[in-house]
């Protein structure tokens, strides 16, 4: 996710809290996401996939591993900082953007995007 950065810049306070998903391909491992549940929210962060992995489906199994895994748990809302430009990728999970989100991190573009689950998840729900 950020290969030219030290290993201290994507370590967070909270990786101890979290619980931390992987797909390997062989012995090497292809793509990553971290689950942060508090309460009835829940954050998924550093989720990334290999560039030469994308579009193998990787990314999508295990962002809708960490999707059930947080309604299972009992979750009301889940929510993401998405890179802008991967915003139609989370939609097709039903996620939606947060309106008035947006904001820049190390030069990259960002918006937040949340999914919500049981009765609250029916403003995720698109009319026929």
């Amino acid at each position: 996710m950020w290969p030219e950065r030290e290993l201290d810049y994507v370590k967070l306070d909270a990786d101890d809290d979290g619980v931390h998903y992987g797909l390997c391909d062989g012995d090497r491992l292809v793509s990553a996401v971290s689950l942060f549940i508090d309460g009835k929210e829940a954050q998924f962060r550093k989720f990334a996939t290999l560039t030469e992995q994308q579009g193998q489906g990787y990314g999508s199994r295990l962002l809708q591993h960490v999707l059930d895994e947080a309604e299972r748990t009992g979750v009301n809302r889940i929510y993401c900082n998405a890179r802008s430009h991967k915003a139609a990728f989370y939609k097709k999970f039903g996620l939606t953007e947060v309106p008035g989100t947006a904001f820049t991190k190390g030069g990259k573009e960002y918006i937040i995007m949340e999914k919500h689950f049981g009765s609250a998840g029916d403003r995720n729900r698109k009319e026929p």
